[in-house]
């Protein structure tokens, strides 16, 4: 039997203010989130986003930039469209937004999440993991960074020279 891992399994795991995590689903093996737990949605920054259709499925195609300042590595992802939403910034400009799905791997804790999908050019992280996506059992740490591990952070090294992604 496969034990169930994530929050509400360990009332004493702790998170810091930003992690690195992946999202198995979407094939992102490691990408750098800030926790924000003033955020209701999480958010994942996005390129060339593409709905499409698969028989009876709203799906999108979309690129990531997996880490901030490096366009030469860049991810391509496909997913089911859960939801539509309009989202509200931190600068208070509403957004619709599609909500797609995936695990999360958070150090050896991982569930299911709903992120939005948008472009965070601009912001110094390429993810956000909002309040709801963090559950009841997760507490956050905002005086820790990196307290589920940096063992994702060597993901893209050893393949990462310039146009070899």
């Amino acid at each position: 039997m496969k034990k169930k891992t994530g929050p509400g399994t360990d009332p004493q795991a702790v998170i810091g203010w930003k992690e690195w995590l992946a999202l198995p689903d979407l094939g992102i093996p490691a990408i750098k989130a800030k926790i924000d737990t003033g955020a209701r949605t999480s958010a994942l920054h996005t390129f060339s986003l593409e709905p499409f259709t698969r028989g009876s499925l709203t799906m999108v195609r979309f690129g990531i930039h997996p880490l901030q300042k490096r366009r030469d590595i860049a991810l391509f992802c496909e997913a089911p469209v859960v939801d539509r939403r309009r989202v509200k910034d931190s600068g208070g400009h509403s957004e619709m937004r599609y909500v797609i799905a995936s695990a999360l791997v958070l150090g050896d804790m991982h569930w299911p999440i709903e992120i939005t999908l948008t472009n965070r050019d601009a912001m110094m992280f390429r993810m956000l993991l909002g309040r709801t996506a963090l559950k009841d059992n997760v507490m956050v740490d905002p005086a820790r960074s990196y307290a589920a591990g940096r063992k994702l952070s060597r993901t893209y090294t050893a393949k990462t020279k310039k146009g070899d992604v």
